[in-house]
C-alpha cells in the first residue's frame, strides 16, 4: 500500500473543514449559492494557510452535481473524478516550473474548447508570481474576458511581485496565518484520527514552530512518529527540531541581562558541543526575552509552566523594559548577520561577549531625562547654565568691508576678551540667523555674548561652557562668513 504523507491524507475536503479561515470561507460559499461566482481568484497569503486546498474545494463546488448549501458532496462523479485527478476539466499548473509564455499560450488555446464532462474548465495556477513578464502579458486578456464556462484560481505566497493589470482583474482574498489555538484543535484530531498519543503541551510546542502554517504543523507531527512510536512529548519535539532545553536558553538569558559574559560563553558552549541548531538556539531566545517582555508588561506566558514561570518573574524583577527591548533588537541583529556568514559559532559567541559587555554609556532613561531638559530650555529661550561646563570663549575675526574671505586668527586670550566692550546686537544677529533658516548655528549661539576686543575681531563668549560640537561649528569659516554678512 502506497503511504500518503498526513497533510495530504488530512487535507480539507470541504469549506467547513477549513481552519482559521471563516470568513474568506463564508464569502466563497455564500457566492457558490446565490450563482454569483467570479472568473478569477487571487488567493494570496502565507504558506500552509489552506489557499490551494480552497482553490481545490472551490473547483468542486462550482462542477458539483449535487452541492449543499456552497459545499461539494465529494459523492458524485465530478467530485470523484476531481479528487483522483482523472477530470480534465480541472487543471492545476505549477507556475514555478511552468512559467513560460508558451505554457500560457496553451492555455490560451485550450480555453476555447467546452468542458467535457464538467459545467466549468477550472485553471488552478499555483505561485502564479513566478510566471514571467511574457507569460503575464499573454495572460491578460485572457484574464480579463474569459469565455463564460472557464474560471480562474491563482494562488501565491507573494502578491505584491504581480502586476497591477492582473490584480485589477481578480477577486482578491487574503489567507491570515492561522492563530494557535486552531492548529493545536486540528492536531488534536489529527492525532485522535491515527491513534497518535500526544501531549498538550507538545502540541502547544508544534503550533508556536509552525508559526501559523497548518501544513508545516502536519509535517512536524509526521516527522514525531517517523521512528515508529506514536508517543509524542515536548522533549521528542525539541530534540527532532534541535532546540536546546529551556534550562540552556534561560541561563544564557540570564547571564547575558547580568553581563557575566564567562557563563553565557559556558551555556553557548554546551548547545554546540552538543551538536543543536544554533540558528534554533538565538531563534528561541529571543523569543524567550520577548515573552520576558510580554510577562513584565502583564500579558500572561501560557506557552510556559508555573516552575518555568517563577524562574521567568525572578529574572523580570531586576530588569528595565527598555532593557529586554535594547536586548531583543540586538540579537535580532545577530541573528541577521549570522544568515550571511559561513562561520556561524564563530560569529555567534562573539555577538553574546558583545551584548553581555555593559555599556559604559548613561543609560537610556537618564538620557531621555538629558534630551528633555535641553529641549525644554531651549523652547522657553532661558539661559542654559544649569548645564554645568567650564566657561570658555572662542574669537572669531571680523574682515573689512572689501574683503570676501575671514581671516583667522589662532588664539584670544581670554583677559582680552573680558577687556572688550559688548556688541549691543549680537541679539539681532542671533535671531536673523533663525529667520534665515540657519537652525543649527542659531542653536549653538543662543544665549551667547559678543564682544568687540578691536577693529578687526569679535569675540564670541559662551556663558554656559564650550563643548567640542560648538568649538568645531562656530569655528568652520563659512559658518563665519554668515555671521559677517548679517553683521
Amino acid at each position: 500500500m502506497t503511504y500518503t504523507a498526513l497533510y495530504r491524507k488530512f487535507r480539507p475536503l470541504t469549506f467547513e473543514e477549513m481552519v482559521g479561515q471563516e470568513v474568506i470561507t463564508k464569502t466563497l460559499k455564500n457566492q457558490i449559492m446565490a450563482g454569483r461566482v467570479g472568473h478569477a481568484y487571487l488567493f494570496s497569503g502565507g504558506r500552509g494557510t489552506g489557499k490551494t486546498s480552497s482553490a481545490k474545494i472551490l473547483a468542486r463546488a462550482v462542477n458539483c452535481l449535487n452541492p449543499r448549501e456552497g459545499e461539494p458532496c465529494n459523492e458524485c462523479e465530478i467530485c470523484r473524478g476531481i479528487l483522483d485527478g482523472s477530470l480534465t476539466d480541472v487543471v492545476e499548473m505549477d507556475a514555478a516550473s511552468n512559467n513560460s509564455v508558451e505554457d500560457i499560450r496553451s492555455i490560451r488555446e485550450e480555453v476555447n474548447f467546452l468542458p467535457t464532462l464538467a459545467k466549468y474548465r477550472v485553471y488552478i495556477i499555483d505561485e502564479v508570481h513566478m510566471l514571467s513578464t511574457g507569460a503575464f502579458n499573454a495572460l491578460l486578456k485572457t484574464l480579463e474576458e474569459p469565455p463564460s464556462h472557464v474560471k480562474f484560481i491563482l494562488a501565491t505566497t507573494e502578491p505584491q511581485k504581480l502586476p497591477a493589470t492582473i490584480l485589477s482583474r481578480c477577486q482578491r482574498f487574503d489567507f491570515k496565518r492561522i492563530p494557535n489555538n486552531d492548529i493545536i484543535k486540528r492536531l488534536a484530531i489529527i492525532c485522535e484520527q491515527s491513534k497518535i498519543e500526544i501531549t498538550n503541551e507538545a502540541m502547544k510546542l508544534i503550533a508556536v514552530l509552525s508559526e501559523g502554517a497548518m501544513r508545516d504543523a502536519i509535517s512536524i507531527l509526521e516527522r514525531c512518529i517517523q521512528d515508529g512510536e506514536n508517543q509524542i512529548t515536548e522533549e521528542k519535539i525539541r530534540e527532532l527540531v534541535g532546540i536546546p532545553k529551556l534550562t540552556y536558553i534561560h541561563s544564557l538569558t540570564k547571564a547575558i541581562l547580568g553581563y557575566q559574559i564567562e557563563e553565557a560563553i559556558q551555556v553557548v558552549n554546551q548547545v554546540i558541543d552538543e551538536g543543536k541548531e544554533i540558528n534554533h538556539f538565538l531563534w528561541e531566545t529571543i523569543k524567550y526575552i520577548k515573552d520576558l517582555l510580554l510577562l513584565k508588561t502583564g500579558v500572561d506566558a501560557v506557552l510556559y509552566n508555573e516552575e518555568e514561570k517563577k524562574q521567568m518573574q525572578s529574572i523580570i524583577t531586576e530588569v528595565s523594559k527598555e532593557r529586554l527591548l535594547k536586548l531583543i533588537y540586538a540579537l535580532s541583529e545577530l541573528e541577521n548577520d549570522m544568515k550571511w556568514s559561513s562561520q556561524k559559532n564563530i560569529l555567534f559567541q562573539v555577538g553574546i561577549i558583545k551584548v553581555c559587555k555593559q555599556e559604559k554609556n548613561e543609560g537610556l532613561e537618564e538620557i531621555e531625562k538629558r534630551i528633555n531638559k535641553i529641549e525644554n530650555i531651549l523652547k522657553q529661550g532661558t539661559s542654559t547654565k544649569n548645564i554645568e561646563q567650564p566657561k570658555q570663549e572662542i574669537p572669531i575675526t571680523k574682515p573689512e568691508k572689501s574683503q570676501k574671505p575671514v581671516k583667522k586668527v589662532d588664539e584670544t586670550p581670554v583677559q582680552k576678551m573680558q577687556d572688550g566692550n559688548l556688541v549691543p546686537y549680537w541679539q539681532t544677529i542671533i535671531n536673523q540667523l533663525k529667520e534665515n533658516g540657519k537652525v543649527m548655528l542659531y542653536t549653538n549661539l543662543i544665549n551667547s555674548k559678543a564682544r568687540k576686543l578691536n577693529d578687526m575681531v569679535i569675540g564670541i563668549e559662551f556663558t554656559d561652557g564650550l563643548t567640542s560640537f560648538r568649538k568645531d561649528s562656530t569655528r568652520k569659516t563659512r559658518k563665519q562668513t554668515r555671521i559677517n554678512k548679517i553683521n
